[in-house]
């Protein structure tokens, strides 16, 4: 190839590289919107009251109750005249978690993070799960029959021993018992139970049925929560983190369920195990039902705007003095493969790790071993660098040769300009037969370039959907990986180390291309300016390494070159 067309492959190859961070920093300003943080108080228990129950057909629902039907109004509940404090709101509080439930249905209206704050150097939370009505985002659990507690009307109104709850230090741990019971002997008891160190919640209902009709019914569980993602779209294309709906079969273990395709269709389909979750950027809320029962899920869009995604068990029928136990888990947490895991399989999957996620998962293990022994993110994204150029040493060792060679032959290249002049097909060949007869291969020198992008891509979705990174300090002025630097020094030293790879180059024959290539570390600078500071580590720390990797191989070069060669 000659050395013009070399020259305007390794600009095109820059250039595309420019396009592709650009594009990348419009999607990580995307996902950094400035905080919106919500309000702490809750709302008034009386806007909690509001069901947005299933709707089902007969064939889901079926036998709900031999003498009525699922319309008919729940039982009157066996409960005295209705307090204030009957219809308060439960708290309940764990090492990591803040939870509200409404005891109309007993749903969780809101979960607290305690682990994971707002903003950096934030004293309030993340709040996952909430009640406010532009952002509501809700999880409901029920058993619907005609007999009560729950129809697709409305919900039954449970009754807590006391409405505040909380893990003490003593305590492995906290079980929260709601109680309903209608006028005709029949008694549910839901109860929550919350482990230590763990955002998984156990859903668990006991069916006590001391009337003198069986009991009929299903169970359901939901996801409501509005479609409240940014707003203004910038950039040209987009690969952000997904934002909506998943569920989980046999036959697909992940699968996207948009807010889009729920306005299109409703979701009415019968899988064994499974979940049904809600994904948005760096945390999920994820509903599992029984691994051994055979659930209906289904979405739809339910009153003021909340898009549904759940499932409705099998029927169960409870006869006359029996007592029948179901459930499910529950999980609203950070996105840690570890923990989702243990939940259920498949859910690790919830992590957009985009198109490239196979790459990006093996750098996350490699930097999530190198964590677990040095205790920081920053030098794990060191060491996961070197750790990448030896396993390409050999390959860029032979690139850097090659480039070596190629800068020792621009003389001789010049040269052949001269003789030839205007003759370009001469020259072509003449180029050709010089690269060839001294085993020089010009297209090896854009190899380096090659093998960044992909890994470059790969390690940006690792940076911002790994929720270890979000506010994870590094060194001196840098306490926050996944935010930019605030003092732009790594984007400068990025440029900077860029300028120095390019002094070992050769340089472009045409003086117009070489300005271009002299201008492309302050271009790459500008646009480095506000992307997280983990992923300018990383680029600083590789440019720094192929630049002494190249300096070393091309001294090395010098060394062994023989007299003659040098002669020349």
């Amino acid at each position: 190839m000659p050395t013009k067309m070399l020259d305007y492959l390794r600009i095109a190859l820059y250039a595309t590289l420019a396009v592709l961070v650009l594009v990348l920093f419009q999607i990580w300003d995307k996902e950094h919107p400035k905080p919106v943080l919500l309000p702490m108080e809750s709302s008034n228990p009386a806007t909690l009251s509001s069901s947005y129950v299933p709707s089902v057909t007969g064939n889901t629902l079926r036998n709900t109750s031999r003498n009525t039907s699922v319309s008919t109004a729940i039982p009157e509940a066996k409960t005295n005249k209705i307090t204030s404090s009957e219809t308060s709101l439960i708290h309940v509080t764990t090492d990591v978690l803040q939870i509200e439930i409404d005891p109309r249905g007993g749903n969780i209206n809101q979960v607290k993070l305690l682990g994971y704050p707002e903003t950096f150097h934030s004293s309030q939370p993340v709040v996952l799960l909430n009640n406010s009505p532009t952002t509501r985002y809700l999880a409901q659990s029920g058993l619907l029959s005609g007999q009560g507690p729950d129809t697709p009307q409305s919900q039954g109104l449970y009754t807590a021993e006391q409405t505040q709850y909380a893990l003490s230090p003593d305590q492995k741990n906290l079980q929260v018992k709601l109680t309903w019971q209608s006028s005709a002997g029949l008694k549910i008891t839901k109860i929550f139970t919350l482990e230590r160190n763990s955002y998984e919640i156990g859903v668990d209902y006991q069916i006590d049925n001391q009337s003198a009709q069986p009991w009929d019914g299903n169970l359901y569980l939901q996801l409501l929560r509005k479609n409240t993602p940014p707003t203004d779209k910038q950039g040209f294309v987009s690969f952000a983190t997904y934002f909506g709906a998943a569920i989980s079969s046999p036959d697909k273990p992940f699968e996207k369920i948009s807010f889009k395709q729920m306005m299109e269709k409703n979701l009415n389909r019968s899988i064994s195990g499974g979940w049904a979750a809600m994904i948005q950027h760096y945390f999920v809320s994820a509903w599992v039902p029984d691994k051994n029962t055979t659930s209906q899920y289904f979405s739809q869009i339910a009153p003021d705007n909340l898009f549904s995604i759940g499932a409705i068990g099998p029927n169960l029928t409870v006869q006359p003095g029996e007592t029948v136990k179901t459930g499910a888990k529950f999980y609203a947490g950070p996105a840690i493969t570890d923990q989702l895991e243990k939940v259920a399989p498949g859910l690790q999957l919830t992590i957009d790790y985009g198109w490239l996620w196979f790459i990006s998962a093996l750098i996350f293990w490699m930097m999530q071993h190198v964590y677990n022994l040095i205790g920081n993110w920053g030098w794990s994204i060191v060491v996961v660098t070197l750790i990448i150029k030896l396993m390409f040493y050999h390959l860029s060792a032979k690139s850097y040769r090659s480039m070596s060679a190629l800068k020792k032959l621009q003389p001789r290249l010049t040269t052949l300009k001269e003789k030839y002049g205007n003759d370009k097909q001469q020259f072509t060949q003449a180029t050709l037969e010089l690269y060839k007869k001294e085993k020089v291969n010009p297209m090896s020198g854009c190899l380096p370039i090659l093998v960044q992008i992909p890994v470059f891509i790969a390690l940006y979705w690792v940076l911002i959907e790994s929720v270890q990174l979000r506010h994870a300090p590094f060194i001196l002025w840098i306490q926050d990986l996944s935010s930019q630097d605030p003092y732009y020094v790594l984007p400068i030293l990025v440029g900077l180390s860029m300028f120095l790879q390019q002094r070992l180059n050769p340089p472009p024959a045409d003086p117009t291309q070489a300005r271009i290539m002299m201008l492309m570390p302050i271009i790459f600078t500008v646009l480095f300016i506000k992307f997280p500071a983990g992923l300018m580590l990383y680029w600083f720390v590789n440019n720094m390494l192929s630049f002494l990797q190249q300096w070393y191989i091309m001294r090395t070069l010098d060394k062994n070159e023989p007299l003659s060669r040098k002669a020349k």
